[in-house]
């Protein structure tokens, strides 16, 4: 990676290139914006933007696509978890990949300490996701994954104690309301609903809060690269579920189920786990290159494409409240992003409150004196 005047970012390495980056004004640096081995420094930002939104609409479909399709074969409902362990052999050599391809020579910034809670996290995270679409109509989960901000919003408060305006608490009621009001037509459309694919998915959740906010407070404090994160915290939770399913006896059961469908499981996984995986290294030089709340808007509008297609290549019942229930998750996911650039506390808004309160209460008269709106 080149330092100084020629300064390359990888996205792989978004923290440390964050922290190189916050070097004074007066050393001006030639930035080089890279998505692996794609050069897009050349390219205006518009351009930039465009490949990006292209790059994840294309890579988050087909891993969208790939996930249902793989759970449509006969009989691989119960091996979701030997589905995670495949993911996470493949998410740990693309990150090997990438770590020898750069040539990083950074030695490990964060404890192994920390990165055996990371494991365990984004074990359960994932596992917990993969194992849900095995229950739930993959619509309903997407929707549920939507809504990460409830569960991110009580973990930032409790891990980091960080404050929260108003909009945030808003942004969050929103979800919650378009959350139970899409579960419930599912439940009602679903012949086969089943509440556990709801606690599966809500522990996923749970576990994707807190590695969010364990990360970000992890990869502050000790400024690592991105694919040493990536390197540590899959290789760890691959072992971790290795042994755990060597010791229940699944892994043999996975593998035993898997070699006689070998295209269906390790090739389709294969496809699912490298668009996953391309698709953050986009979806991280979207937000270094166009900002956090553009890049939350494209990732937004690819969820409800993702959900549009599944009802035209996978047959299921549809009902006019999957419409409107999601269209409020979407606006609760709006508010979140406008409250990023909102200053809104609620010391504002209860000024506000008292403002229109005084406002209201004493309204002019035709002569001129003012008049309570209790007595009008």
């Amino acid at each position: 990676m080149a330092i100084g005047k020629n300064e390359v970012i990888y996205i792989g390495d978004k923290d440390l290139n964050r922290n190189r980056n916050t070097r004074s004004s007066d050393d001006s640096t030639e930035r080089q914006i890279k998505i692996l081995f794609f050069d897009l420094t050349h390219y205006n930002q518009t351009t930039q933007f465009l490949l990006c939104c292209a790059g994840v609409f294309v890579l988050y479909l087909v891993y969208g696509y790939m996930q249902e399709l793989i759970f449509t074969l006969d009989g691989f409902r119960p091996y979701g978890w030997f589905l995670t362990l495949i993911q996470f052999a493949y998410y740990t050599a693309f990150g090997y990949i990438e770590r020898s391809v750069e040539r990083t020579t950074v030695p490990r910034c964060i404890p192994m300490r920390t990165y055996a809670l990371l494991a365990f996290l984004t074990l359960g995270t994932m596992g917990l996701s993969n194992s849900s679409v095995g229950y739930l109509n993959y619509p309903t989960q997407v929707i549920f994954k939507c809504c990460k901000l409830i569960p991110v919003l009580i973990g930032s408060v409790l891990i980091q104690g960080k404050r929260h305006g108003p909009m945030d608490f808003f942004a969050a009621f929103a979800m919650c309301l378009g959350l139970i009001l899409f579960t419930l037509a599912d439940s009602q459309v679903q012949p086969d609903f089943d509440t556990f694919g709801v606690f599966l998915i809500s522990m996923a959740l749970l576990c994707d809060a807190a590695i969010g906010n364990v990360q970000e407070k992890a990869m502050r404090e000790y400024r690592a690269p991105n694919n040493e994160v990536v390197i540590f915290s899959y290789g760890i939770g691959f072992v971790y579920l290795a042994v755990i399913m060597l010791v229940s006896g699944h892994l043999v059961k996975g593998v035993v189920f898997c070699a006689q469908h070998p295209v269906e499981t390790y090739g389709y996984a294969f496809l699912f786990s490298l668009t996953g995986y391309l698709g953050i290294q986009i979806v991280l030089t979207l937000v270094r290159t166009c900002g956090a709340p553009l890049a939350a808007t494209v990732t937004t509008a690819r969820k409800a494409v993702t959900i549009a297609l599944s009802f035209v290549f996978f047959s299921k019942p549809f009902t006019i409240q999957y419409l409107w229930s999601g269209l409020i998750v979407v606006f609760g996911i709006y508010l979140n992003v406008y409250s990023k650039r909102s200053k809104l506390t609620f010391a504002d808004l209860a000024r506000m409150g008292s403002t229109m309160y005084r406002r209201v209460l004493r309204l002019p008269t035709k002569d001129g004196t003012k008049k309570s709106l209790l007595q009008v």
